[in-house]
């Protein structure tokens, strides 16, 4: 085994055309308040290697014209289409509308495992939260369900955009299904 060099693993990289005309996985994001420049960023990183359909930044979640989201996002916010909204209520009132599926990933008292989700759960709008406060409860009860990942540590929560990676990539396992 060999590991490959960046030139060959570049020459198998979609161009940015190409990516933008090929088809995406039916996932919505929705970033509820994020705090962290460095969280932004990684969740475009994440979202363009699993292709989703879109990411929209709510309230006071930073938009890639940061500095710093734009360095940890490595380019990916030129791949990765997304959106800015200050108010979170009215697009998830128009997802809704357009038979998308609202999901907080969010420990609630009705979340279920991530393992429950189906094909026919997508298209799917995913909510993710505040690093400290999660999904505001106002944005809950919008929501169609929570998912949750498990916890077996003494900790009940990953950093925001670990659990996002996380809950993408088994969410995109669950769509190919």
């Amino acid at each position: 085994m060999r590991k490959l060099t960046h030139s060959e693993i570049q020459s198998k990289r979609l161009s940015l055309e190409t990516l933008h005309q090929a088809k995406k996985f039916p996932l919505f994001v929705l970033l509820d308040n994020i705090r962290s420049m460095y969280n932004v960023g990684s969740i475009f990183r994440t979202s363009d290697s699993i292709m989703i359909q879109k990411l929209y930044l709510t309230g006071y979640t930073p938009t890639p014209e940061k500095k710093e989201v734009k360095k940890t996002a490595l380019g990916s916010t030129e791949s990765v289409e997304w959106e800015y909204h200050k108010d979170p209520v009215e697009l998830i009132k128009k997802l809704k509308s357009e038979g998308i599926k609202i999901v907080a990933l969010e420990i609630t008292d009705e979340s279920i495992p991530y393992t429950k989700i189906t094909k026919q759960d997508f298209p799917m709008c995913l909510v993710v939260g505040n690093e400290i406060t999660g999904v505001q409860n106002h944005i809950l009860e919008l929501c169609d369900l929570a998912i949750e990942l498990p916890m077996y540590g003494i900790k009940h929560s990953l950093n925001v955009a670990v659990a996002y990676g996380v809950a993408v990539y088994e969410l995109r396992k669950k769509w190919e299904e």
